[in-house]
């Protein structure tokens, strides 16, 4: 059995709380990817992985996914990048993700044209920034591989979920296009200029990296195994509220539940005015008293 595979019980309270972290959640952490650079990559490979990260090794994904298997489980990544360049698939990247340690979608794209950062001369975005995804063109719509393939750019480029954003914080933005069997990426910088009112004038200013790309080979999940990796706890999902209802203009209306009101014992406010004087309230009392019958001899 593997060293990574078998059940191991923790001796100190640092490897419980490094196996606690191992354990499957309820909310998924922030994805880490691991960048890869084989034994064969050449320059503009390198330059690709060197504007983000460059983890070394020597592996052929397509051939064998048991070392990035490994790897992964080793590093806790699930998503990883491999850069590799030869005659027959010159310039190759491979973009892929992984569902409990295992590959699920993997997709090898050619690099075709290449501008680095240091290439644009252009002021950059700090380190970190959660950047905007704007994808166009009808292929990620309508294909199957590039829908995968826009799934996995999601999960590789959006950083950890945040609860709020600030307008200053908007700073960077990711424009991919599909169109005519290629995928172009750029990378911009949103510059905020004065426009005159309170919401400012927006212009992009192109900052790096830029790719034109086309899909070679590809090797996605099944529907079945999709549908799993997607699969939401119960603990998640949202529960059902009774008796409350929205409307298209997303107003809530809720429904009360009360027993039936007798409108004769409602307590209001006591005037002079409606008073009953004391003649009709002798006639009410005649009237409601029924007449006794009498004993027949």
């Amino acid at each position: 059995m593997d060293a990574l595979e078998r059940v191991v019980k923790p001796k100190t309270k640092r490897a419980k709380r490094f196996l606690e972290k191992r354990e499957p959640k309820l909310t998924e952490n922030t994805k880490n990817a691991m960048l890869i650079k084989g034994g064969n990559a050449n320059l503009t490979v390198t330059d690709v992985l060197k504007d983000i990260v460059s983890l070394k090794n020597i592996t052929r994904p397509f051939e064998d996914q048991t070392s990035l298997e490994f790897f992964s489980k080793k590093s806790d990544c699930s998503l990883f990048l491999f850069g590799s360049h030869n005659k027959k698939r010159p310039n190759n990247l491979i973009i892929g993700r992984m569902f409990d340690y295992q590959v699920l979608d993997m997709i090898e794209l050619g690099i075709e044209k290449f501008v680095s950062l240091k290439d644009i001369k252009n002021s950059k975005c700090p380190e970190g920034t959660k950047p905007m995804l704007i994808f166009a063109g009808d292929l990620f719509d309508l294909n199957e591989e590039y829908r995968r393939l826009k799934s996995l750019l999601i999960d590789f480029f959006r950083g950890p979920t945040v609860s709020n954003i600030r307008l200053a914080g908007l700073e960077h933005v990711l424009h991919f296009t599909a169109v005519d069997g290629k995928i172009y990426m750029r990378s911009y910088k949103v510059l905020l200029k004065k426009s005159g009112c309170k919401i400012p004038r927006i212009e992009l200013e192109d900052m790096g990296p830029s790719l034109d790309l086309v899909m070679r080979r590809t090797h996605l999940a099944s529907d079945d195994l999709y549908k799993l990796s997607l699969k939401q706890p119960k603990a998640l999902k949202p529960k059902k509220k009774k008796n409350i209802s929205r409307d298209a203009f997303g107003t809530t209306y809720g429904r009360i539940h009360m027993q039936k009101q007798d409108l004769s014992k409602l307590q209001t406010r006591k005037m002079k005015g409606l008073k009953k004087r004391a003649a009709e309230k002798s006639v009410e009392e005649d009237g409601a008293v029924s007449p006794k019958k009498t004993k027949s001899a």
